[in-house]
């Protein structure tokens, strides 16, 4: 198993992770990073009507191997 770290970062906030997460391979890695931006998105907020999320996985040498983007953009549709 190897060790990978995923940093989140909301636009103003940035957490580095100091513990990562033991995982078999890139794989599992996609898995959890997944369920770590689902979790994200069940919490969005009503407002502002923007909100982005970046996440950036990196392995034991520090090397990045995934990034992911989360956003919810609303937009209010005028006539509608």
């Amino acid at each position: 198993m190897s060790r990978f770290f995923i940093d989140l970062h909301d636009g103003a906030n940035f957490v580095k992770d100091t513990e990562g997460f033991e995982l078999t391979d890139e794989d599992a890695v996609r898995e959890k990073l997944v369920r770590i931006m689902s979790k994200i998105a069940q919490g969005f907020e009503p407002v502002p009507e923007r909100q982005d999320y970046l996440a950036v996985v990196r392995d034991e040498t520090r090397r990045v191997v995934f990034r992911a983007h989360l956003t919810l953009d609303i937009e209010r549709v005028e006539g509608a």
